[in-house]
């Protein structure tokens, strides 16, 4: 009886194993459908890495220009006093008192009030906020986006300062006079007459965020107190401090700096809804493409079984010349995890090359389907915001490669428990 050829354990991942591996991707003519397959896997795995990458540090970047807008409107803590009315009385000594707290930028002491805003052309919600030129400096979002009038000796002029799209929308111009109406005026005994008043635009401004060009005015916060008969007192006090983010770590300070006799709300508070529904969207569109990368896995295992089974017999007989299970299994490892691996890479460079040129990307595309895209007059941005999460991108580069391994697992776990005797029956 002939003696079964020694079995040798070579090292994991030696060279013969590279060797198989690579001639089993160079597939031959007859062969030719299993490269089709690995062909579909590489592109849909590049094309899924790519596309998640791209789609991210899209919203990404919305998602920062949208906020850096609220944060630059609005401050990042708001002071209020508990109450029925909720005005605060003594504001410039709080004032004074929460300038002096480590970490604190800017403070600014305003007033606030819904109002009809209404012209020879027609009439429109709006939204006035009452401060002073110090306050209005203290937001750089309106001080540095003036394109017509100034700010100059903003309290003594008495005048109005009022968004672009609202300004266009009411036709009218600088120097042009709007009319502000408050439902909330004078108590008769027949009720309450609204108040009404016309002021000079001084000045018109272009923050860049639809919604808040289209609704916001502002007053010098005496004019406003005297409009809305808030005398000596404010609405609010808004806070701005050195890192936005961490926001919290400044609310102790505050409450101990004004005595506890205020409240203080910060900016994740007041937009917690809208960040839960950005996160939701982010969370959800992260997981639909990921899908992408997850058939083009499954692609793999369908590749790789049908290679395992069109090498059957090469596999029975490098088994009786001694090749081990593990080698085997490894050959076909790495056969399979070339293409995930490979593919992830692409998908990586081909996504920052996407990003890097999205912007020529945007204006091809314009010009072969002759339609705008991203039109800066709706979104008041000159280009599509980018922001590269590096944490988050190494993440699906990682996701890409841990699937395509996992995918090559079975397919070669089954080419390593392949029986020699079974496969050569036959041949």
């Amino acid at each position: 009886m002939a003696a079964h050829a020694p079995t040798i354990d070579t090292p994991p991942f030696a060279g013969f194993e590279w060797m198989l591996a690579l001639r089993y991707l160079r597939a031959r003519r007859r062969e030719g459908f299993i490269s089709v397959i690995a062909g579909f896997s590489f592109v849909g795995i590049m094309l899924g890495v790519a596309t998640l990458i791209i789609v991210m540090a899209v919203m990404n970047g919305f998602q920062a220009q949208l906020f850096d807008k609220i944060l630059g409107v609005n401050g990042h803590i708001a002071a209020l006093q508990q109450g029925q009315t909720g005005r605060i009385r003594d504001y410039v000594r709080y004032s004074e008192a929460l300038e002096r707290v480590p970490g604190i930028t800017a403070v600014t002491p305003m007033t606030e009030a819904q109002v009809m805003v209404s012209s020879p052309a027609q009439a429109l919600g709006g939204l006035v906020r009452g401060v002073t030129e110090k306050g209005i400096r203290n937001t750089p979002l309106v001080a540095n986006n003036i394109i017509s009038g100034s700010i100059e000796g903003f309290d003594e002029q008495k005048g109005i300062a009022i968004g672009s799209r609202l300004a266009q929308a009411l036709r009218l111009e600088l120097g042009g006079f709007v009319t502000l109406i408050s439902p909330r005026g004078t108590t008769t005994p027949f009720g309450t007459a609204p108040r009404s008043r016309s002021f000079r635009i001084i000045a018109v401004f272009e923050m860049g965020m639809s919604e808040y060009d289209r609704t916001m005015l502002y007053l010098p916060l005496s004019e406003a107190q005297r409009f809305f008969s808030r005398k000596g007192q404010v609405d609010a006090i808004e806070i701005k401090v050195s890192d936005p983010y961490a926001v919290e770590a400044y609310v102790t300070d505050l409450t101990s700096a004004t005595g506890g006799d205020l409240y203080f709300q910060t900016w994740k508070e007041r937009n917690q809804t809208f960040r839960a529904v950005l996160e939701v969207e982010r969370t959800v569109m992260f997981i639909i493409l990921s899908l992408i990368i997850l058939v083009a896995a499954l692609n793999i295992v369908s590749g790789m079984m049908m290679l395992v089974k069109d090498k059957s017999r090469d596999i029975a007989i490098l088994r009786t010349m001694g090749a081990t299970r593990s080698a085997m299994m490894r050959v076909f490892l790495i056969t399979g995890a070339s293409i995930g691996i490979v593919g992830t890479l692409a998908g990586f460079a081909l996504g920052l090359l996407f990003l890097w040129q999205i912007e020529a990307i945007r204006q091809a595309v314009q010009w072969i389907t002759g339609r705008t895209v991203f039109d800066p007059a709706v979104y008041y941005l000159s280009k599509l915001p980018v922001k590269i999460d590096v944490i988050e991108t190494g993440v699906i580069v990682v996701m890409g490669l841990v699937l395509s391994v996992l995918a090559t697992v079975y397919p070669s776990w089954r080419a390593s428990t392949l029986d020699p005797v079974e496969a050569l029956r036959y041949e």
